[in-house]
C-alpha cells in the first residue's frame, strides 16, 4: 500500500514527526495554562487539578491518547535517525537555518535532550500523574521545596527549550512553512517558543525554593 511505503520513507516519518510534534506543542500550551495557576497560588492550582480530576473518562482518554502520541514520536524519531545515518544522501537539507546562531548544537543534539525529556516525563509521572491528586498542590510543594528536584525540573526544561528550538522548526519546515516571506518570522518563533516554555515552566519551582509562593 502506497501509505505503509510513505510512513517507511524518510519523508513519511518527517511527516510523523512533525504531526505529533505539533501534538505534543499543543499539549505543552494547555499543560502550561492549567500550571499557570501556581502563580495565584496552591489553592487555585488544586482546585483546577480538582475540577480536571472530576472527568475521569475523558482523563483516561487524553492520557492514553497522549502516551500514544509521545510513543510515535519517539519510536518514529529513533527510526529516523537510524535511516539518515544509514542514508546521508537523505538526509534532511538545512538550508539558511545552518546560518542561524544555535541550530546545529540544538540539531546534534536532539537525541540526547530527547531522552533526558524522556527521562523527566517517566519521573514526572510516576511521581505527580500517578500519585493522589487530592493533595496534588501539596504535592508538588514539597517537591519544588527541594533544591536538587528544582534544578533537575529547570534542566528538563532547558533541555526541552534546546529540543523544540530545532524540533519546532523541523515541524514548520516539513509543513513546507518556508517561505522567504516567512523567514524572519519563522526563525524569531523557534526562539521565542522555547523560551517561553523555559521561563514559565522554568520559574515555578523557583517560587518554592525562594519562598516566595507558599
Amino acid at each position: 500500500m502506497w501509505f505503509i511505503d510513505f510512513i517507511r520513507s524518510s519523508i513519511g516519518k518527517k511527516w510523523i514527526m512533525a504531526l505529533t510534534g505539533c501534538c505534543l506543542v499543543l499539549f505543552l500550551c494547555s499543560h502550561a495554562a492549567g500550571n499557570a495557576t501556581l502563580f495565584v497560588g496552591i489553592p487555585l492550582f488544586q482546585a483546577y487539578a480538582d475540577q480536571l480530576h472530576s472527568h475521569p473518562l475523558i482523563i483516561s482518554i487524553l492520557s492514553k491518547g497522549l502516551s500514544t502520541i509521545f510513543a510515535v514520536h519517539i519510536i518514529t524519531g529513533i527510526l529516523l535517525t537510524l535511516q539518515n545515518r544509514n542514508a546521508r544522501d537523505q538526509k534532511y537539507k538545512v538550508q539558511k537555518r545552518a546560518k542561524t546562531r544555535n541550530n546545529s548544537q540544538a540539531a546534534a543534539t536532539m537525541v540526547y535532550s530527547g531522552l533526558f525529556i524522556l527521562l523527566f516525563l517517566v519521573l514526572h509521572t510516576s511521581v505527580v500523574s500517578f500519585g493522589d491528586h487530592s493533595i496534588i498542590g501539596e504535592t508538588i510543594q514539597n517537591l519544588f521545596s527541594s533544591f536538587f528536584v528544582s534544578i533537575f525540573y529547570i534542566m528538563a526544561f532547558i533541555g526541552l527549550a534546546l529540543h523544540l528550538s530545532h524540533g519546532f522548526w523541523s515541524m514548520l519546515q516539513t509543513f513546507g512553512l518556508n517561505h522567504p516571506s516567512y523567514e524572519r518570522l519563522i526563525n524569531v518563533s523557534t526562539y521565542v517558543l522555547p523560551v517561553f516554555f523555559l521561563l514559565l515552566f522554568g520559574s515555578m519551582p523557583l517560587l518554592f525554593l525562594f519562598g516566595i509562593q507558599n
